[in-house]
């Protein structure tokens, strides 16, 4: 490369990085208690943490019929209608989300935890595990809602710029010098370089995987959209124009179910999304099921169900875009390889940390030294003349 091409390179790496490196520190130490949010969660007394034997999205005759644990759910929240259930897939509980009408806020919905083996509430979701909420909320959007998950979707872009251009300027670097060199007998601040290239580059992969898979995730609420508009619509196009099914109307959750399995057998439910809600039509119970492997329980798989009938009207995998959504979520916070990957993700984080933060003192550093040489400079130049002037006289 030529001189003003590595200029270019050095200085869009260190614009980059400095534009995203304050919302990248808040999103690492945020991420990091995240990774462990299960264990977090058990610690804080979360109820649902609790393991057992039998699971409540399965099959078996001691579970309670989802009607009468959706009854004993409605019966806590009067005047409230029912908008999703989700199960768990290694314990016996599952949730109940209800509302005053399908379409309300998030912040207007309550979610019980009921153990499907009693039918009783065991919590309502919010007691235990606040601290995971309160971190996954700043984590996901900074409490800004869409504007706020988008903005950070475009910090996990820039960052990923900071990458590729660090690589850039890395590379030529490296040619006068072995791989892994640290100076450490020399300044600080070149010591601090060494460690800031050797931690990056180890990382490398790492932080690019985790960046762009943040991105992904940052645009979950656009990608619904897109959803809603294409696949659902599509799956719908018998009932438009047809007026909402009020909530009295709404028949057997338990054969829609059953209606749902044996249209996608083999199969275990995630969860049901009641009609209106942003899962389902203003007609259809929307039963998603997901695979029963390490890789395909993250993918998707729909039944839409006439919630007055119980009739299927379409079933169908989440097309291309929701899945690379569904993979991506895992592969962010590294939940799906056990505790070694945690630990993995764990130490991968605290590098970047010290990659961000060793970052600034860099430029930090070199602003001071340019600003040292600059009052040099101007000294001498101010200083010359005096000194001319005392020898010629």
């Amino acid at each position: 490369m030529t001189r003003a091409t590595v200029r270019f390179w050095i200085a869009l790496h260190t614009w980059s990085s400095l534009a995203c490196t304050l919302f990248l520190l808040m999103l690492c130490i945020t991420g990091l208690p995240l990774i462990f949010h299960e264990e977090i969660d058990a610690a804080t007394g979360d109820p649902a943490a609790v393991v057992s034997g039998i699971a409540a999205s399965g099959t078996d005759p001691a579970l309670r019929p989802l009607d009468s644990v959706l009854a004993r759910a409605l019966a806590q929240r009067p005047g409230e209608i029912p908008l999703y259930m989700a199960f768990y897939d290694d314990r016996p509980l599952m949730t109940v989300t209800t509302g005053a009408r399908p379409d309300v806020p998030v912040s207007g919905m309550h979610i019980q935890i009921i153990n499907r083996l009693t039918g009783e509430p065991v919590a309502e979701a919010g007691g235990g595990h606040a601290i995971t909420e309160f971190l996954l909320q700043l984590h996901t959007d900074m409490f800004l809602g869409l504007g706020g998950e988008l903005f950070l979707g475009g910090m996990g872009l820039v960052f990923f710029v900071a990458i590729v251009s660090g690589v850039v300027v890395y590379a030529p670097f490296m040619r006068k010098h072995d791989f892994g060199i640290l100076r450490t007998t020399r300044s600080t601040r070149l010591k601090w370089l060494d460690y800031h290239n050797l931690i990056g580059i180890v990382a490398l992969a790492w932080m690019s995987v985790v960046g762009l898979t943040g991105v992904i995730n940052a645009f979950v609420t656009p990608i619904t959209k897109v959803w809603q508009a294409n696949e659902l619509a599509a799956m719908t196009r018998a009932y438009a124009g047809r007026a909402p099914l009020p909530s009295a109307r709404y028949g057997s959750v338990d054969a829609a179910m059953a209606t749902a399995r044996r249209a996608i057998p083999g199969m275990n439910p995630q969860f049901v999304a009641f009609p209106g809600t942003a899962f389902s039509s203003g007609h259809h119970y929307g039963v998603f099921f997901q695979g029963t492997t390490p890789l395909t329980k993250h993918l998707l798989t729909t039944a839409l169900v006439d919630a007055e009938t119980a009739t299927l009207t379409d079933a169908r995998p989440m097309p291309w875009y929701f899945k690379a959504l569904s993979l991506s979520r895992p592969l962010h916070f590294g939940d799906y390889g056990g505790m070694p990957l945690k630990l993995l993700w764990a130490v991968l984080d605290a590098f970047t940390i010290i990659v961000l933060g060793s970052g600034v003192y860099l430029w930090i550093g070199r602003r001071r030294s340019l600003g040292d040489a600059t009052r040099l400079v101007a000294d001498r130049a101010v200083r010359a003349p005096a000194f001319q002037k005392g020898i010629s006289g």
